[in-house]
């Protein structure tokens, strides 16, 4: 029997692929395979992340071989050599790398052997496999990732005692990636270290190359990454520390505690910066309080997001605003081995019968919703579960109107607003978060 998904979450391998690849500094994408779909995989990856935008060689400029009829049925080596010729030529770059789709991928088309050609002729170029059937948008984050640092990059014998890497945090499919990134690299260099992000407007391709000299990968995810910075550490032998991404100030003050401790911050650092940013925190915190609690801004919550901000939230809204969060649903697709160490990490944090559910289809998780916490149809007593918000994505906007719940769209796909530097990591990222929910609740949109 088959089955579809109804409104989609994210895309395929080689759109997790460009989305990476066009966040990076001077590095520039080569798509091998059928005509449109570098240009039409941007645009979602651009629209779905509050229109993140094209940025340099991507959307309608990413140079693509574009293999039509003829080289479908005699191959399209040719056709991906002419094209690498062609971008070498006229796009500057620190390093090009060829990402597959596909029908190269289905005809057999060999792509390593044609990018070894011009490796041997000193040219900064790989290749990655990312077709559909290799995963989704999450699994080419990882394979360009492994291509990039673990194929590309050589091991080198320096270590740089203060130098961490920020990895699990994945461009376009985790929105507010640039302000989460900003804001986690802004908490680790206020101890006294430094921060490679790699996908911020700051970072440039020499961060690429300093990786490897790094004591330390924090991986912002459970699920996403880990594998990755395994193989890392067996190359390069960089440990690595796989956690949540902080939001607010008492997941904050937790992480910088735990962060010190790995990289040998003298305690007293940690407790001034704890100090300071909790004094600015609150500074700005305690002018909003009023608004919060006269107006009786306590809600029941559901979250729709995916596995990287799922636990983050829910420790959020309970911690933080004092809400009742109902059910929590992870919306990328995940195997059974991902799903268990995600159910690990949410027992932590379980409390009454908040669920966790793993589920992509749009229709399915709103008739979940009914289903586990259903509507009032007109009985005298009954705990409809109200006031309601739903942290989700644009597609939950229908629901939310539905069951007459405020709505607030901060997971992929998010079409009802921009998001620039916006991030809800850290202690800023919990002021913004904050704001942003009691904006919506003060001048609610029709």
């Amino acid at each position: 029997m088959t089955s579809f998904v109804e409104k989609p979450r994210s895309a395929c391998a080689l759109a997790g692929a460009l989305s990476t690849i066009s966040a990076l500094p001077d590095v520039i994408p080569i798509v091998h395979t059928s005509m449109g779909c570098g240009g039409n995989l941007s645009g979602a990856n651009s629209f779905g992340s509050g229109y993140w935008g094209a940025g340099y060689c991507g959307g309608g400029s990413i140079p693509t071989s574009a293999v039509t009829e003829t080289e479908i049925v005699f191959g399209g080596n040719d056709r991906l050599r002419e094209e690498i010729v062609s971008t070498l030529e006229l796009i500057d770059g620190q390093l090009y790398i060829v990402a597959t789709g596909c029908m190269t991928e289905m005809i057999g088309d060999d792509t390593r052997g044609v990018t070894n050609d011009f490796i041997a002729e000193g040219k900064p170029i790989i290749t990655v496999s990312t077709p559909s059937f290799k995963g989704d948008s999450y699994s080419g984050y990882e394979i360009v990732l492994n291509g990039i640092f673990n194929g590309y990059l050589q091991k080198t014998e320096r270590t740089d005692p203060k130098l961490v890497n920020i990895f699990g945090v994945i461009p376009a499919y985790d929105p507010f990636f640039r302000g989460d990134l900003e804001e986690m690299a802004r908490l680790i260099r206020a101890l006294g270290l430094e921060a490679n992000t790699f996908f911020t407007p700051d970072q440039t391709f020499e961060n690429v190359r300093s990786a490897p000299s790094a004591a330390l990968n924090i991986v912002f995810s459970r699920v996403w990454g880990t594998s990755f910075a395994e193989e890392f550490e067996k190359k390069h032998g960089t440990p690595y520390w796989a956690t949540e991404l902080p939001i607010g100030p008492e997941a904050s003050d937790a992480f910088l505690s735990d962060l010190a401790e790995r990289t040998h911050v003298p305690r007293r650092r940690v407790e001034e910066v704890i100090d300071r940013e909790n004094k600015i925190y609150y500074g700005y915190f305690e002018r909003t309080a009023d608004v919060f609690c006269d107006s009786d801004f306590k809600y029941y919550a559901f979250t729709v997001t995916n596995s990287n901000y799922a636990i983050p939230l829910v420790r959020y809204a309970r911690n933080e605003l004092g809400w009742v969060v109902l059910d929590v649903f992870v919306t990328d697709q995940l195997n059974d081995i991902q799903k268990k160490t995600l159910l690990r990490a949410f027992e932590d944090i379980r409390f009454d019968d908040t669920g966790l559910l793993f589920e992509t289809d749009a229709g399915a998780i709103a008739r979940a919703m009914v289903r586990r916490h259903p509507e009032n149809r007109g009985e005298r007593y009954f705990d409809g579960h109200s006031p309601l918000f739903i942290l989700g994505s644009s597609i939950e906007k229908a629901v939310a109107q539905k069951r007459g719940a405020a709505q607030l769209s901060i997971s992929f796909p998010a079409f009802n607003r921009m998001i620039v530097d916006r991030g809800y990591a850290g202690y800023r990222g919990g002021l913004h978060l904050f704001e942003d929910i009691v904006g919506s609740l003060v001048f609610p949109k029709g």
